[in-house]
């Protein structure tokens, strides 16, 4: 083809224009990579493969699950924050995603500084269960008999720091209690000693004693949601059994490391919000037990922020560490 002189001198804008465009892109111009802080099978593992069929859809680039397990998550959350590559979401939970800094302050880094909260995909109220042997079938009767009896109630919970533990220490807080914190690595050996009756009580992630309140080995007393949780409505939660607490959680966050623009945040967010209102992408995460959620930034952001204030004070009041 032969070039007249207006388009040769034409060249150096078009190359201009072409590098201007190349640069400025649209995002995303390669593979996503999805961080999940958990390993496979697991419930944020869950979470993240809801979205990930669709991001790749609506992106029209290849999406990677990269699941990196390990410290609880803090392993794979840290991998969140320290991505650098523009093209790297992660999926966490509330300890790692929130007030992991307070709790360990050598950790290498700060969810509040260092992720962009995307996206709340599904939350997970707890249910307050104790041994048949407790004379409470309430809430309130529980309160009561726990301060009436100072030191004689133990209870569960999965380790130092976490929303089974802190919950409980608000709820002795809040309503004038004492009672002997036995720290488990594992909701299932809770259970097991729960229902053998070594330890009273137990804020339980609702998923994790459904058979034992279904089978009477432990009572429920209340969940601590705003609302009952579908999968046992007869259970009322805190305030209606009796006691003005705060809804206490846990929760399944989609994450950028700091950085990413405000336009992709709210593209990502609400592209996983679409994906979770696919029936079939939400009936994983509901069997598991969560409500799916799939908010925008800024609700998520609220409640990251409400979590640091409450849960985080409590952490400081105890002096917890990580291993304590």
């Amino acid at each position: 083809m032969t070039l007249t002189r207006r388009g040769l001198a034409a060249l150096p804008a078009l190359a201009l224009a072409g590098g201007h465009a190349q640069a400025q892109g649209t995002w995303p111009d390669r593979p996503l990579r999805v961080i999940v802080a958990f390993p496979g099978g697991s419930t944020p593992d869950l979470a993240a493969r809801a979205v990930a069929p669709h991001f790749q859809q609506a992106f029209g680039q290849p999406v990677v699950v990269d699941n990196r397990a390990g410290g609880g998550g803090h392993i794979g959350t840290e991998a969140i924050a320290r991505a650098t590559d523009g093209h790297t979401l992660g999926v966490t939970i509330g300890g790692p995603g929130s007030t992991a800094k307070i709790l360990n302050p050598a950790l290498g880094y700060d969810p509040a500084t260092d992720l962009v909260p995307i996206s709340l995909l599904a939350r997970l109220p707890f249910v307050l269960v104790v041994h048949p042997s407790v004379p409470a079938r309430t809430a309130a009767e529980f309160v009561a008999y726990a301060r009436a009896n100072p030191g004689r109630i133990s209870y569960a919970s999965t380790g130092p720091g976490t929303l089974s533990h802190l919950a409980m220490e608000d709820l002795a807080a809040t309503q004038g209690f004492q009672a002997v914190h036995v720290p488990y690595r594992a909701v299932g050996q809770a259970v097991l000693d729960l229902v053998a009756g070594r330890i009273q009580a137990f804020f339980a992630a609702t998923g994790g004693v459904l058979a034992q309140v279904r089978e009477g080995t432990v009572r429920a007393l209340a969940v601590t949601s705003a609302e009952r949780f579908p999968a046992i409505p007869e259970v009322p939660t805190m305030r209606e059994s009796g006691v003005d607490s705060e809804p206490a959680v846990a929760w399944i966050g989609l994450f950028a490391p700091t950085g990413m623009p405000a336009d992709r945040v709210a593209r990502v967010a609400a592209e996983a919000g679409r994906a979770l209102a696919v029936p079939e992408q939400r009936r994983a995460l509901e069997t598991a037990g969560f409500t799916v959620v799939g908010s925008d930034p800024d609700t998520f952001r609220a409640l990251l922020a409400s979590d640091i204030q409450r849960w985080g004070a409590i952490i400081r009041r105890l002096e917890l560490r990580p291993e304590s």
